[in-house]
């Protein structure tokens, strides 16, 4: 091979581009599906329905959620997968609040006035019951505020008192666990509790 030839092969191989890496697509995980399917939800996910969605056990997405959260509060993250009102959801740490309140406007129709606040705590605390008991226990017409609450989503019909005229019987929603920040009924702060909150 003479000296000219030598050299055009040499700039052949330096012309070649060197073949770029293939990058290996990763399969997701039953935590990275769980994950994804909490971002996307606006609304807290049971866990039947989740393991049904991922095609895997109850067991395992308890054990996948946990391992969520611990990577999350190690990492530093803003949010965490909470319980509430019998599912799972995405939410922020509660350590944000005072920048999400800036951020956020308050409709006007989600604001309950004193009235609908006390007929409300009253529903929650003797659901089921009947309009005429809330009235005797406010010792006012509570027809309009009930229909509000109802219009709002956060009280809703629970069935027929076996009484005279069977009336209708009134009971939360599960709005009214997403709103309050509740898992279940039972998570509602004790009526002495609230009588005495300096008390412990």
């Amino acid at each position: 091979m003479t000296d000219e030839t030598r050299e055009i092969s040499n700039e052949e191989n330096r012309a070649t581009p060197e073949q770029p890496a293939v990058v290996e697509e990763q399969s997701p995980t039953v935590e990275s599906v769980i994950e994804a399917i909490l971002f996307a939800t606006d609304e807290p996910l049971p866990e039947s329905r989740l393991a049904g969605i991922v095609e895997t056990t109850a067991r395992q997405i308890r054990e996948s959620i946990e391992s969520l959260n611990a990577r999350y509060e190690a990492n530093g993250n803003a949010f965490r997968i909470e319980q509430i009102a019998g599912g799972y959801q995405m939410l922020t740490q509660l350590i944000y609040n005072p920048w999400l309140k800036k951020m956020l406007r308050v409709r006007s129709d989600n604001k309950l006035s004193p009235a609908a606040m006390e007929t409300l705590a009253i529903i929650a605390y003797k659901q089921p019951i009947i309009r005429a008991d809330i009235e005797a226990i406010r010792g006012v017409a509570v027809g309009e505020v009930i229909r509000s609450l109802m219009y709002k989503g956060l009280v809703k019909i629970a069935g027929r008192a076996e009484i005279l005229g069977r009336p209708m019987l009134y009971g939360t929603t599960k709005k009214f666990l997403e709103v309050f920040g509740l898992n279940s009924i039972k998570d509602l702060p004790k009526a002495e509790d609230l009588k005495n909150p300096d008390r412990g």
